[in-house]
């Protein structure tokens, strides 16, 4: 079986599904597989002519807004790059990782099964980031993508049980869309026995008004004022980096907080923090607090998406209302003067990452995707299991 995983971002890029696929890429191989891995370079812009033409809706309704309109450039010039770079018609499937992936894919290769996995909401993301208006021209066009990827992909696939109830408000069969959890090589984190005299906190992600941060350093400005010792470690850059340093020194913990800017492999580093922390505004799955549970770390997160499925409060980890500061606070206090709570809550978040989120299981799953839609003569090695 040749599968050709078609990724937006280079898979070099951190987090979630760009640090997933080349591991399964490595996995698929070991057991006889070709995969190939394919994207588009950022230096690639405006390069594309072909003109669009969805099934579902005309686009040219919301042509003239910029964002409608670098949605299309960039589809025209995904198109273009694959036609320029795979020269063949070799594969038995193809995997997509991003609507622009799957439209430009199954324009090119009609007759390839594609099957599309949907990671996340540029739409939603826009809108917590403050870019677009919900139930604006962007929103409806982004939305409206949902249905179009229904009529060309052979199959949907997302991340979370959350994620699919979203996606499902857009397409006309719902119960068709599938779930696979995203997966982990253990391998890559390696938990580190220490103790820490002052609660070391660690957050990491884009800074971006979704991700929350804004309500983290509220957070930690309360439990300053209930006289509690912590460090907070913010890893991760983007674009309002200033506004959240301004609001930390505005807040009196500039002084007990550390920003690393973007950092190309966190992992190596989480294990000699003790909580990991992300009050996002929304979350498609959160792969971060997967690899945090991994690197032994207990989990504090927001009662949204993908987070409420990871976390079981009490039992792995605590879940805190969403736009909630003091809730955030209170969660955090009781990990903070409980040491001995917050590791068997580590251990419990640990072990259900290893069981649940497992590249075994991803790698189990997707054989079986890749069987159903893969030549016939291959349905054959369906008893075959990973290594």
């Amino acid at each position: 079986m040749n599968v050709l995983q078609a990724l937006f971002f280079p898979p070099e890029q951190p987090g979630g599904v760009s640090s997933m696929v080349p591991y399964i890429r490595e996995r698929f191989r070991k057991l006889g597989w070709e995969m190939e891995l394919f994207s588009l370079p950022k230096r690639i812009r405006n390069k594309g002519q072909e003109e669009i033409e969805f099934e579902t809706f005309d686009w040219r309704e919301f042509a003239g807004n910029p964002i409608v309109d670098k949605y299309i450039q960039t589809l025209k010039d995904y198109i273009w790059w694959t036609k320029l770079r795979l020269k063949d018609n070799k594969y038995d499937i193809i995997h997509a990782h991003h609507p622009v992936a799957a439209l430009a894919m199954k324009r090119i290769y009609p007759s390839i099964p594609v099957i599309m996995t949907v990671h996340s909401s540029f739409e939603r993301e826009l809108i917590l980031n403050r870019r677009i208006a919900e139930g604006g021209p962007e929103h409806r066009f982004l939305t409206k993508l949902y249905g179009e990827l229904e009529a060309k992909a052979d199959r949907m696939l997302t991340v979370s049980r959350s994620f699919a109830a979203y996606l499902g408000g857009y397409v006309k069969r719902p119960e068709a869309i599938g779930v696979i959890p995203n997966g982990y090589d253990e391998k890559r984190f390696k938990p580190i026995s220490h103790e820490n005299e002052v609660a070391q906190l660690v957050t990491v992600c884009r800074l971006v008004p979704a991700k929350g941060i804004d309500l983290l350093l509220k957070a930690c400005a309360e439990l300053h004022g209930r006289g509690h010792a912590f460090v907070l470690h913010i890893i991760g850059d983007g674009p309002i980096r200033e506004e959240l340093e301004t609001l930390s020194q505005q807040l009196g913990i500039y002084e007990d907080t550390i920003f690393y800017g973007y950092m190309l492999h966190p992992e190596e580093l989480m294990p000699f923090f003790d909580i990991f922390v992300l009050p996002s505004r929304a979350e498609s799955f959160g792969s971060v607090f997967a690899e945090a549970a991994l690197c032994l770390l207990s989990l504090v997160g927001t009662n949204v998406g993908g987070i409420a499925e990871q976390i079981d409060h009490g039992v792995n980890g605590m879940l805190v209302p969403e736009e909630n500061p003091k809730a955030l606070a209170d969660a955090l206090e009781q990990l903070i003067v409980d040491p001995q709570y917050r590791y068997e809550l580590a251990r419990a978040a640990m072990n259900k990452a290893k069981k649940t989120y497992s590249l075994n299981r991803v790698i189990a799953e997707l054989k079986k995707v890749y069987i159903e839609f893969g030549p016939a003569d291959f349905a054959s090695k369906r008893t075959e299991t990973a290594e």
